[in-house]
């Protein structure tokens, strides 16, 4: 029963996908960005399924059991740098996306102001289809360690999974199917979430037995985060402040900020922004608690592999029609940040990359599924964890596109050359904090873009351009 309720919503996501090819206009703008015309409930929705991805059903999940209540700050800064990220970029990112009628995220920054910066736009093509295929490995191969969990399959048999649909509906819909499939994926995996949360609480007893067993593991209930970088709250500070510029951090995420370019008017940003954030809250803080149970439910994994957390925790308290539920729910966030990582990457190549002429939807589509391969191939032979692979690609991304694309909406003009900088000395100092080992006391995205910011202003020519309003 479990494969059957699992293969029904698979062929569920497939089907929604393949049906919005029927809306498909054949043109760059409709593949990627969906001719502007998405709505605000679904542009939420997919951005924020865009956003959770196999990182939360997997790396989240695998931290906060092991880390045990803490976790709860990475919940509370990324959220709040999130939203204060989005009161600054996202409408006027909407706006720039219609002015300078670009199609990929990085053209829209390169010509914000009038001109162009060809240049650092075939750099950030680069970096896009770098990270961002990383990125999109890591969600395969989440894919791939839920069917291991759930079900006993080899892990390479759930990349191909992932990787075949996304592959399919990808290249019938474009950015339209991911945005269909990922308000339908969206539903199942709060649902899926939900159904874990109370099953595993019921079988502890009730709420009062199960905050007491956690009480009951040394350190467990603590709400001070293990290894601070400085004792007691400053550090418990410094750790909340970097996990906000995690969350500031999507603002540098093409695959996420591409749901709000697509948005049918600026007007909308705010009711979508209520469906982002509502939703986001919910599912963030159920996959905390799911975490904390699955400390108590399943044990023997602190010794294995925590990021099998979810799925072992699922065939061990439910029915196999609701294991397949759940399954089903984890390659929905898989396949929800999958598909847009790829579309992302392919406007990279073709819109980015290569001369205009290109953009044929045959040569569209050829470069989808060169995405996507490439993304398999890196999900098979990658052995970094889902946690570290995606937080790698989120950091590095951040500092390479956030700073320029803050200045840009508060109304800064900024050089080419020194976008080029910014970019560089952004990449560098995160990368080097990250090669120090400091990453685990403080987010290295927070340096980066610090160091961005700075490239931009100090010494630069006060000229400003009206911002966006």
């Amino acid at each position: 029963m479990a494969i059957v309720s699992f293969l029904f919503f698979l062929a569920l996501f497939l089907g929604v996908g393949l049906a919005s090819a029927r809306a498909a206009r054949g043109t760059r703008s409709d593949y990627y960005i969906a001719s502007r015309s998405v709505g605000p409930v679904s542009a939420g929705l997919s951005a924020v399924a865009t956003n959770n991805s196999g990182y939360m059903f997997i790396g989240v999940i695998g931290y906060t059991y092991a880390v045990g209540l803490a976790a709860i700050w990475l919940m509370v800064g990324w959220i709040v740098g999130d939203f204060l990220a989005s009161l600054i970029v996202h409408r006027r990112l909407r706006i720039a996306t219609e002015r300078t009628g670009e199609s990929s995220f990085s053209a829209v920054l390169a010509r914000w102001n009038g001109a162009d910066m060809p240049i650092w736009r075939k750099l950030a093509a680069i970096i896009t289809i770098i990270f961002l295929g990383s990125y999109a490995a890591a969600q395969i191969a989440a894919g791939g360690k839920a069917l291991h969990g759930v079900l006993g399959w080899d892990q390479t048999t759930g990349a191909w999974i992932v990787a075949a649909l996304v592959l399919s509906y990808s290249i019938a819909g474009g950015i339209r199917a991911s945005i269909w499939t990922d308000v339908a994926q969206s539903v199942v995996m709060i649902v899926a979430m939900s159904i874990l949360v109370f099953a595993g609480v019921a079988a502890l007893g009730g709420v009062g037995a199960t905050i007491a067993a956690w009480k009951a593991i040394p350190g467990f209930f603590d709400l001070m985060p293990p290894d601070l970088v400085l004792p007691g709250l400053p550090g418990l500070a410094l750790f909340i402040i970097g996990w906000l510029f995690a969350g500031l951090s999507v603002i540098g995420q093409p695959h996420v900020m591409v749901r709000f370019m697509a948005l049918d008017s600026p007007r909308s940003m705010t009711a979508a922004r209520a469906y982002y954030y509502g939703f986001f809250t919910l599912f963030y803080a159920l996959a905390t608690i799911a975490g904390m149970l699955a400390r108590l439910l399943v044990p023997q994994l602190g010794e294995l592999d925590p990021e099998m957390a979810l799925p072992t925790m699922a065939v061990q308290l439910l029915s196999p029609l609701m294991v397949g539920v759940i399954l089903a729910g984890i390659f929905a966030a898989t396949m929800s940040t999958a598909d847009s990582l790829v579309l992302s990457c392919s406007a990279a190549v073709t819109h980015d990359l290569m001369p205009g002429g290109a953009e044929r939807p045959l040569m569209l589509k050829f470069a989808t599924a060169a995405v996507t391969a490439l993304a398999l191939w890196i999900a098979l032979h990658g052995t970094s964890s889902v946690f570290d692979l995606v937080i790698l690609s989120w950091s590095t991304l951040a500092v390479a596109f956030g700073p320029l694309l803050i200045l840009l909406a508060l109304g800064r003009s900024v050089t080419q050359w020194r976008a080029i900088l910014m970019m560089a000395g952004a990449i560098a100092v995160a990368l080097l904090w990250r090669e120090a080992g400091l990453q685990n006391a403080v987010y290295e995205g927070l340096p980066g873009i610090v160091v961005g910011l700075l490239i931009g202003t100090i010494g630069a020519r006060r000229r400003k351009i009206l911002p966006l309003s």
